[in-house]
């Protein structure tokens, strides 16, 4: 299978963060984790200024195989500017989204297998007009997919977890909750568990908004109102669906055994139990999407960037995540 697959492209992210170090360290434990090729997109002086292995410029993705063994691939886009770790600046940015834009439109020709997205921060991008909530609405949008007909997953070995909304308020979330938002999550998810975790049946537990489910409505009717219709006719569709569980209960081992997916109603609720369970190895996958995208669980770590601090583990499990669903869509088609 790995033999008849493009290599993966991986968009370093913001050029101050750590992402040009994480992946270097990726690159050099290629041979125990057993990764497909990869290549990297973005300035390479963003990688020389924090490690000193060897890197390849290269023009087309194909010639990252001949490569792979010998040295980290990368395609050389646009001039970051000024490189400090740690420091981000507008040029960098600049840099992150051009990176991002050709890593898509190479997928998408089929010239990569699937994307692997490096950290950004989205305060720096909003500062050069960057107008997406973050890098999955921009992904979907050039892929031209609805922002309702995709969805966040967050997977680590034990968990898997959805956002129903996602960058986004705390205080809008119970506005912008509606029947049809939850309907369409779902059933991206499911198929997205299909066909990229060859998962046939997924199981599939929805949170509770309020505490405690919302206690049949004395703690709040979202519960009543929203979340149960959607259940209701998700159920009359054939999925495998439970809840509205509450989200205080549901993470615990056995709670966790018994589902493959927890899809919860905002940000957080997916995220502190992903994070707390699986911090080194989180992975953000954008399900519903005409190409395989995924990417790191955690941010840009601005202040560790240059230290040599920086663990690699989610970046591996990504390039891990991103080859295993490629391989699932060419075998099947």
């Amino acid at each position: 299978m790995s033999d008849t697959l493009q290599p993966i492209a991986v968009s370093i992210g913001d050029p101050a963060g750590i992402g040009p170090e994480i992946l270097a360290k990726a690159w050099m434990r290629r041979r125990e984790e057993a990764l497909l090729p990869f290549f990297a997109i973005g300035d390479p002086r963003s990688i020389a200024t924090v490690w000193d292995g060897p890197l390849r410029k290269i023009d087309d993705p194909a010639d990252a195989v001949g490569c792979f063994d010998d040295a980290l691939p990368i395609m050389e886009v646009e001039d970051a500017g000024e490189i400090e770790p740690g420091t981000p600046n507008m040029p960098g940015e600049r840099c992150a989204i051009v990176s991002l834009e050709i890593a898509v439109g190479l997928a998408r020709s089929g010239a990569a297998s699937a994307i692997v997205t490096g950290p950004v921060s989205k305060a720096e991008l909003y500062a050069i007009g960057f107008t997406h909530s973050g890098q999955t609405e921009f992904v979907a949008e050039r892929c031209g997919v609805a922002p309702g007909n995709v969805a966040m997953m967050l997977a680590g070995p034990t968990l898997r977890t959805v956002c129903i909304t996602t960058h986004v308020p705390l205080a809008r979330v119970p506005e912008l909750l509606t029947v049809d938002l939850v309907v369409s999550r779902c059933r991206v998810t499911a198929r997205g568990l299909q066909r990229d975790f060859g998962i046939a049946n997924p199981r599939i537990a929805i949170a509770g908004f309020n505490p405690h489910a919302g206690e049949g409505g004395a703690l709040g009717r979202e519960e009543i109102d929203i979340l149960l219709p959607a259940i209701e006719q998700l159920r009359e569709e054939g999925m495998d669906i439970v809840g509205p569980l509450a989200g205080d209960t549901m993470f615990h081992p056995r709670a966790r055994a018994q589902y493959d997916v927890a899809i919860c109603t905002y940000h957080d609720q997916a995220l502190i139990p992903l994070k707390t369970l699986h911090f080194d190895e989180g992975v953000n996958v954008t399900l519903g999407l005409p190409i395989v995208r995924a990417a790191p669980d955690h941010g840009t770590a601005f202040g560790i960037a240059g230290r040599n601090m920086a663990e690699p583990g989610a970046t591996i499990a990504a390039i891990r995540l991103a080859g295993e669903a490629a391989g699932r869509r060419a075998t099947a088609q």
